[in-house]
Order: C-alpha cells, then sequence, then structure tokens
C-alpha cells in the first residue's frame, strides 16, 4: 500500500526535482560558445538548440496534461524525468550537430511530463490560501537550478570540455526518477472549497479553456514574457563575452549568481507579496504580474545599450530580479482561473501557447538577427583600418548587441494583456 506524504514532503521532493529540471535546461547557455567553437555552427544554429529542445517540450504537453488528468501522475512524472536526464547525458555525447539535436528533443520530451503535472499535485495539496506560496516554493527551484546549470556548466567546461557538462548534470535524474512512486498522490480537487466534477476532462473541455477571458490574458501576457525571457537565458553570458569581454567561465559565473540572488529573492517576494495583496485586491496577482513586467523594459534597455560593464551588468542583474517577480502568480492564475479537473491540462495547454509563440523562437530569432547585423557592420565597418580579428570581434559584438533590443519590446507587450487581465478582475470584484 502506498504511503501517504504529507503536502510539505511532496513540495519539498518536487522542488528538488524541479531544481534538477531547470539545472539540465540551463548547461547549454554555460557552453554555447565552446559547443559553437568545437561544432563550427552560427548563432542562428545555437538557437535552434533551443528550438528543438522546444518542439519536443510544446508538441508533447498537451499530450501529458490530458493524460495527467485522466491517469495516474506520479508514473508520468517518474518517466518524463528518466527520459529528459537520459537525453541530457545523450546530449554530451553527441557525435554530429543532428544527433545533438535529436537529444534535446528528447529532453524536452521528458521535461513536459514533468512541467505540466508537477504543479497539479501541489495545487490539490493546498488550500487557496495557502497555494500561491506553495508554488512560489517550487518555481523559486527555476533560478537556483538554472544558476547552478550556469556555475556547474562553465566551471565543468573549462576543467574539462562542454560534453562532460552535459553528462555531469544529466546523471543524477537517472538515479532520482522513482523517488516518488513509493507515495499516495493527493486527490484531485481534495482543497477545493467547490466540488469537483467527477467526469473525466473531454478534449472540447479542454479547448474550451481558451474562451474563458481571463485564462487567455494570463497565457497571453506569460507568452510574451516567455520570448525574452528564454532568449535573454541563452544569450544573456554571450552577450557578456562579446559585448564587455567577460570571459567566459566568468560571465556564466555572474550569471548563476544573479540566478541565484536575484531570482529566488524575487521569485519569493514576488509570491508572497502577492498573496497579501491579492487578500485586499481581487487583482494582486495581475498586478504583481504587469507592473513587474513594465518596469523590467526600461531597465532591460540600458542594460543592454550601456556602454559601461559595471552598469550594464547591475542592469541586467536588476531586470533578472524583476523578472523573477511574477513567476509564482503567473502558474496560480493558471491554475485558479479554471476548473480543478482541468488543471494539469490548462498547465499543459498553457506551456503549448507560451513555448509555440514564445521561446520556441526567440532565441534563434536573436540569433539570426545578430548573423545579419554582424554581415551588414562588416561590410561597411566605421574603421576599415581594424585588424581583421578586431574587425570579426567588433561586428559580432554589433550584431548581438542590436539584436537582444527585441526582448524589451517583448515585456511591453507582456504587461499590456497583464494589465488587462488586472482591470477584468478588479471589476469582478
Amino acid at each position: 500500500m502506498n504511503r501517504k506524504l504529507s503536502p510539505g514532503g511532496l513540495l519539498f521532493i518536487l522542488t528538488g526535482l524541479n531544481l534538477l529540471n531547470y539545472l539540465d535546461r540551463y548547461v547549454l547557455s554555460a557552453v554555447a560558445l565552446p559547443l559553437q567553437k568545437e561544432m563550427n555552427i552560427s548563432d542562428g544554429q545555437v538557437g535552434r538548440i533551443v528550438t528543438t529542445f522546444m518542439l519536443g517540450y510544446f508538441i508533447t504537453s498537451p499530450l501529458f496534461g490530458y493524460l495527467g488528468d485522466r491517469s495516474s501522475r506520479k508514473w508520468l512524472i517518474a518517466g518524463g524525468i528518466f527520459v529528459w536526464s537520459l537525453g541530457t547525458v545523450f546530449t554530451g555525447m553527441a557525435a554530429t550537430f543532428a544527433w545533438l539535436l535529436a537529444f534535446r528533443v528528447l529532453v524536452g520530451v521528458g521535461e513536459a511530463s514533468y512541467a505540466t503535472i508537477s504543479p497539479s499535485l501541489i495545487s490539490d495539496s493546498y488550500s487557496a490560501e495557502k497555494r500561491n506560496n506553495a508554488l512560489t516554493i517550487f518555481y523559486a527551484a527555476i533560478p537556483v537550478g538554472a544558476a547552478l546549470g550556469n556555475i556547474l556548466g562553465g566551471h565543468i567546461a573549462a576543467a574539462s570540455s562542454w560534453r562532460h557538462a552535459f553528462i555531469w548534470a544529466g546523471a543524477p535524474g537517472l538515479l532520482l526518477a522513482l523517488v516518488l512512486l513509493p507515495f499516495a498522490e493527493p486527490k484531485r480537487g481534495a482543497n477545493d472549497a467547490a466540488p469537483m466534477s467527477k467526469a473525466k476532462p473531454t478534449m472540447a473541455d479542454v479547448l474550451g479553456l481558451l474562451r474563458l477571458p481571463n485564462y487567455l490574458l494570463v497565457v497571453l501576457g506569460y507568452t510574451a514574457y516567455t520570448f525574452a525571457l528564454g532568449a535573454f537565458a541563452l544569450w544573456g553570458p554571450a552577450f557578456l563575452a562579446r559585448v564587455h569581454e567577460v570571459p567566459v567561465e566568468k560571465a556564466a559565473t555572474f550569471f548563476g549568481l544573479v540566478l541565484v540572488v536575484a531570482g529566488l529573492i524575487g521569485t519569493l517576494l514576488g509570491g508572497w507579496l502577492a498573496t497579501a495583496w491579492q487578500k485586499r485586491n481581487p487583482s494582486g496577482y495581475a498586478l504583481t504580474l504587469s507592473l513587474s513586467a513594465l518596469f523590467a523594459v526600461p531597465v532591460a534597455a540600458l542594460a543592454f545599450l550601456l556602454e559601461g560593464r559595471g552598469a550594464s551588468m547591475s542592469c541586467l542583474g536588476l531586470a533578472m530580479f524583476l523578472l523573477f517577480l511574477p513567476t509564482g502568480p503567473i502558474n496560480t492564475l493558471i491554475l485558479e482561473t479554471v476548473p480543478a479537473n482541468l488543471r494539469a491540462s490548462a498547465m499543459a495547454l498553457s506551456i503549448f501557447i507560451i513555448h509555440l509563440f514564445g521561446d520556441m523562437w526567440s532565441p534563434e530569432l536573436v540569433g539570426h538577427a545578430s548573423d545579419f547585423l554582424r554581415d551588414r557592420f562588416a561590410a561597411a565597418p566605421p574603421d576599415p583600418a581594424l585588424l581583421p580579428d578586431l574587425a570579426k570581434k567588433a561586428a559580432e559584438a554589433y550584431g548581438l548587441k542590436r539584436a537582444v533590443l527585441i526582448l524589451p519590446a517583448a515585456l511591453a507587450v507582456a504587461a499590456f494583456f497583464w494589465f488587462l487581465l488586472a482591470r477584468r478582475m478588479r471589476k469582478s470584484r
């Protein structure tokens, strides 16, 4: 007989696994430049590595969401952990760029299972009053895992190779995949005031989520936000390395440390402030989202435009802090704007949309824009007397510095949709 696990115990295990999830995902940003050099690929092709990961991630997420509302969730989670970990290990063994892309698809499939189903388990374990804080703790693993991915990936790549960084990142998940299986799952809707429908959701019910205005506005804003965040995560260390000549290892370490401090504090502070605000204002969650994105727009733009290394890095840190403030409330709103028996499907559908129209394309789009602007600069350099190596470096720095300005514009779009959501929720009082 399966043992019962306390809500705190379940949250602890799922948060730890989520940390591992994001560690595996963010190793790539730390090792992008040495990988690019060994495989002799362009910026656009580096971005394509993220695109192929997203193909595996968002295409299969609706399937896992559908299964997550109808069958055993812990088995789906276990399978997802094993698959993403195996894909990460195989990435480090890839003999060609084509095989590397195939293994990143495998990582995406595994992470889709985990990401769509885990939040519904937490939601069913906590009452509405405690749910946002619990989900905030779960998503606080994102900056910590991303930081570890950047720091460990950068150091392992510097000490050995980018291949070993992927192999060591993926190995722990192969051992931890079965950790939830001895325990019983919480019942769906167990902590909701209104009784949950016992009918299993149909595909028509899932598609009907798009007719819920509040859910749709959350997801539209989340799509623009994800567009910016996905490209920001991949190209941030490369931006410091090219534009401000920060060594690759130090750039990865900087991003890792900022993710730990700004990301962890931002996620926890944003979640707890949003919970307190929501108790006094029905649009508290939505206002946290919209104001965070709005304030991040000028800060991110300054980070990319300022000439001084210290000023640029300071603005990057502040922008990352602002971008992590809405992490918990976003996911709480996704779960609370839909019926309890559709929570896994709602999470899956949001994952499908935000990645299909968001960060599936943004890293590659920024990469191609960087390549295009680099070539234009190289064709007509401001100083034709530059030595070839210096001219090449100047062109690469120029291209990436201009390409990343796409990202603050995307954050402004996110703020717009979330302000509309806040207005709707305030009027619903």
